[in-house]
C-alpha cells in the first residue's frame, strides 16, 4: 500500500465510522479499488479502528470524565445507569463477535455484491427512521439499550453501518436525538477495541512480519494520522447532525453507493 492510499482509506475510515454510511463497506470497495490483500488489509483496519475509537475519547472526552466519575462513586446514579445501558447495549454484539463473526464472513464475505446490498438496506432503514414520527423519550431505558444493541450486532455485516442501524433504531424507538447521538458514540467504543484485539489475534496467527508485508510503517503512520483527524470532525458533526434530523441525504447517498458497488462488483 502507498502512503496516498493509506491517507485516502485513513479518511474514509474517519468519516464513516461515525457518518451512517458504513466504514466497513467503505473500505471494502477502497481495498478492491486499490487492490489490496486480505491480511494486508487486516493490518490497516486494525490501525485506523483504533484511532477512530481515540478520536472519540478526544471529541467525547468530558462524557467520559463524567461516566468513570459517577462510577467510582459506587452509588447508583445517572452515570451508573448510563454505563449499565452501554454494558447491556454490548451484549448482543459480544455474542455475535465472538460466536458467529467467523461464521458470517465465511457465509456473507465482504465482496461488493453484499456490501450494495446492504448499503441499500442502510438507506432504507435511514429513510424510514426520517419520516416516522414516534413520541421523543427523555432517557434511553434498559430494554431500548439492548435493542439498539442487537441492530449495532447486524452491523457486522459489511455495508450495513452501524452508526446508522443504531441511531435509526434509536429513533424509531423514539429516543431523543440529543441524547441518542452521544450514547452511539459511546457505545460503540468497547465493540471496536474488541474487534480490533480479535484481528491482532488473526494477524499473530498468520505472523506480524507477513500481515506487514505489504504495507510501510508509514503507511500506516499516515493512515492512522489520517482517519484520527477525520473521526474527530465526522464525530463532531455527526452529533450537529442527528440533533437537526438531517439523516434522509445520507439515505441517498447510501443508495448511490449501494448501486454503484454492486454495478462494480460485475464489472470486475
Amino acid at each position: 500500500m502507498e502512503w496516498f492510499e493509506a491517507l485516502i482509506l485513513g479518511i474514509v475510515q474517519g468519516l464513516t465510522e461515525y457518518l451512517p454510511v458504513s466504514s466497513s463497506g467503505h473500505l471494502a470497495i477502497g481495498a478492491t479499488l486499490f487492490g489490496m490483500n486480505g491480511e494486508e488489509n487486516l493490518t490497516f483496519t486494525v490501525a485506523v479502528h483504533v484511532a477512530t475509537v481515540l478520536s472519540t475519547c478526544v471529541i467525547l472526552w468530558r462524557e467520559i470524565v463524567w461516566l468513570f466519575a459517577d462510577l467510582f462513586k459506587f452509588k447508583w446514579n445517572e452515570g451508573t445507569k448510563y454505563v449499565v445501558n452501554i454494558l447491556i447495549s454490548m451484549i448482543p454484539v459480544a455474542i455475535v463477535g465472538f460466536l458467529f463473526k467467523d461464521k458470517v464472513e465465511e457465509v456473507f464475505g465482504s465482496g461488493l455484491l453484499i456490501v450494495g446490498i446492504c448499503l441499500l438496506i442502510t438507506a432504507s432503514l435511514l429513510t424510514f427512521s426520517y419520516y416516522a414520527k414516534p413520541r421523543q423519550r427523555e432517557h434511553i431505558s434498559p430494554l431500548h439499550a439492548f435493542i439498539i444493541g442487537v441492530a449495532q450486532a447486524l452491523a457486522v455485516l459489511p455495508g450495513l453501518s452501524r452508526s446508522g442501524s443504531t441511531i435509526a433504531t434509536g429513533l424509531l424507538l423514539g429516543n431523543k436525538k440529543e441524547k441518542l447521538a452521544q450514547f452511539s458514540f459511546l457505545m460503540v467504543i468497547p465493540p471496536i477495541l474488541g474487534e480490533a484485539l480479535l484481528d491482532v489475534k488473526d494477524m499473530a496467527e498468520v505472523g506480524v512480519s507477513e500481515a506487514m508485508a505489504g504495507i510501510s510503517p508509514l503507511a500506516l503512520a499516515i493512515g492512522f494520522i489520517a482517519a484520527f483527524v477525520s473521526g474527530c470532525l465526522a464525530c463532531k458533526w455527526m452529533i450537529g447532525i442527528v440533533k437537526k434530523g438531517k439523516l434522509v441525504w445520507f439515505a441517498v447517498y447510501c443508495a448511490v453507493v449501494g448501486v454503484a458497488a454492486i454495478v462494480l462488483n460485475y464489472c470486475m
